[in-house]
């Protein structure tokens, strides 16, 4: 496996690097303050975690209809003009005097248009790296994002305390048109990996393509819904501690890190194949103390020991990876980003309902319980898969 150092060296690497950055520090100080702003506004756990991963919602319109561009449109030019799209977008939302419903629109807007570039963006990766670079420059995306999120949200709470959530939001779209033009100006012009033109056949056929084999359709549960219900407890962090939501996101991401470390670098590769079960284990197990109604401290301590669990994605996407043509890469891959970020959304929807009904903490508990049954009954139809034997030969 190339180093991460190595990595830095291969064309192009660095700009889509530092663009990806710029984009996740802005959504990281824009959803804090989105979600504060509405949680100020109207004291409702649903709506503030709907404003904060609703766009994830949108994503499933994105993968029905949108995700053939993922192979079939040029990357630069893609990827510049969806993160220019946000710096308008977010702009729009920090305009006073807009209703929560018009807020909602512009969000799930923007979740649409987001759904594409999570395919470009790695379908672009496999291009710039070799095939056993990719495990590599993934993890490190990884772990830049856990860095950013650590300060993103240290820095966003700090800027709450000190100034208004529309000051926060202006921020994030100066921090989305800087990703635009790292973007612009320092990839190259590169043809679509695949001829043809976007459209809805197309997306609809790959999509039925990939989703046809059984291993993979595992593959994509695994890598969708244990997450997505997790997030849903993370969905919560600003209606249970209004006032220091930002130290449990940053707690958070530095046991994201941790395990994307743990993951990418240190474990050898016939250990790392039988984590993802374990990792996702531990994702959701933390999350059941919330029933005590931990105080803030312990809170956060739970949050990173969870968060170790995200770098199951990675054992997860090495195996889809293995499983799919490479003309299929971008398109497998902003699959599993979309799904990903639709069950996101479903989660926080999920969570924020129950949490309407019952508490924050109470919802959290529920929810990470669902991802423990979803995590060990998807382990079970792997294990069961492995031992169906192979069909035999067809002689003539």
């Amino acid at each position: 496996m190339p180093s991460y150092r190595s990595l830095f060296r291969t064309p192009e690497f660095t700009p889509l690097f530092l663009g990806s950055a710029a984009q996740n520090a802005a959504g990281t100080v824009g959803g804090l303050a989105l979600g504060t702003l509405v949680y100020r506004t109207t004291g409702s756990p649903l709506l503030s975690a709907l404003s904060m991963f609703g766009p994830s919602l949108a994503q499933v319109l994105g993968a029905t209809f949108l995700l053939s561009g993922a192979d079939r449109l040029p990357p630069r030019t893609t990827l510049a003009a969806i993160s220019l799209v946000f710096a308008v977008g977010t702009a729009g939302l920090a305009l006073p005097g807009l209703p929560p419903g018009a807020l909602l629109t512009v969000v799930l807007l923007l979740g649409l248009v987001s759904a594409l570039g999570g395919g470009v963006r790695w379908g672009l990766l496999t291009e710039i790296l070799t095939k056993d670079g990719y495990l590599a420059g993934r993890s490190l995306f990884n772990m830049m994002s856990g860095l950013v999120q650590i300060a993103g949200y240290a820095t966003g709470g700090a800027l709450l305390a000190a100034v208004s959530p529309r000051i926060c939001l202006l921020l994030a779209a100066a921090l989305y048109l800087a990703s635009a033009l790292a973007l612009r100006l320092g990839l190259s012009a590169r043809p679509p990996r695949t001829a043809g033109r976007p459209s809805v056949a197309a997306t609809w056929r790959t999509n039925a393509l990939l989703w046809s084999s059984r291993p993979r359709r595992l593959t994509y549960l695994g890598l969708w819904l244990p997450n997505g219900l997790v997030v849903g407890c993370e969905s919560l962090y600003v209606s249970y501690a209004p006032n220091a939501a930002g130290t449990l996101f940053a707690c958070g991401a530095l046991g994201m890190l941790a395990g994307d470390v743990t993951v990418g670098r240190l474990l050898p590769p016939a250990v790392r194949t039988r984590m993802a079960t374990p990792l996702l284990l531990l994702l959701a197990t933390p999350y059941l103390l919330f029933a005590a109604h931990p105080p803030l401290a312990l809170a956060a301590g739970c949050a990173a020991v969870a968060s170790v669990g995200f770098g199951a994605s990675l054992v997860q996407q090495e195996r889809l990876m293995t499983l799919t043509p490479d003309e299929l890469s971008g398109h497998a891959l902003g699959l599993h980003s979309a799904g990903m970020l639709t069950m996101q959304g479903v989660g926080a929807a999920l969570a924020g309902s129950v949490a309407q009904l019952t508490s924050p903490a109470d919802a959290m508990t529920l929810v990470a319980g669902a991802s423990l049954v979803v995590t060990l009954s998807l382990a079970t139809a792997a294990r069961r898969q492995r031992e169906v034997p192979a069909p035999a030969p067809v002689r003539p």
